[in-house]
């Protein structure tokens, strides 16, 4: 007797849960809404290495190849990277740097050319200057790798979020 108010309890919290109108974003796995609009967006070109990086990113997040070879939507990213010196020491060198990548980026449905999004995102990192060149060379390369992608999950949730507006 003494279990059942908890059990009790924990049943009424359920249904509560249940009805709050949650609902699994990925639902149906690969063959899902999301995943198939997601695997029906083509990234344009994006020059430098540090788009090489962000379209690599963003076309593994969204299921490169899936959708057989057509697009529906266009993602057209301009990417900023910037990489700025501070933390002055004593004998007037650079201690600390911080690199940031932003994207504006935008979503084009292809057979209309309209732009469903409009947005940006964009990451930093701070990154320690050592005595070794070769090290902070490899650090600086190491956050852009890792902002590119934090980038890319940024656009991925966006165009999820967007996704899943119009599928409702």
């Amino acid at each position: 007797m003494r279990f059942a108010a908890p059990l009790l309890a924990l049943a009424g919290l359920s249904l509560s849960l249940s009805a709050c109108g949650l609902q699994p974003i990925y639902a149906g796995g690969s063959q899902g809404v999301i995943a198939r609009g997601l695997a029906d967006v083509e990234v344009a070109p994006i020059p430098g290495d540090e788009g090489w990086l962000v379209k690599n990113a963003l076309e593994d997040r969204l299921g490169r190849g899936a959708n057989g070879g057509s697009a529906r939507y266009r993602l057209d990213i301009v990417l900023d990277d910037t990489l700025e010196g501070f933390g002055l020491l004593t004998d007037d060198t650079i201690g600390r740097e911080r690199r940031t990548l932003r994207a504006r980026y935008q979503l084009v449905d292809i057979a209309t050319d309209t732009i469903l999004v409009d947005a940006t995102a964009g990451s930093d990192a701070g990154i320690d200057v050592v005595g070794s060149e070769y090290a902070t060379i490899a650090a600086e390369q190491t956050a852009l790798e890792n902002l590119a992608e934090d980038v890319a999950d940024q656009i991925v949730l966006r165009l999820t979020r967007v996704l899943r507006e119009q599928e409702q």
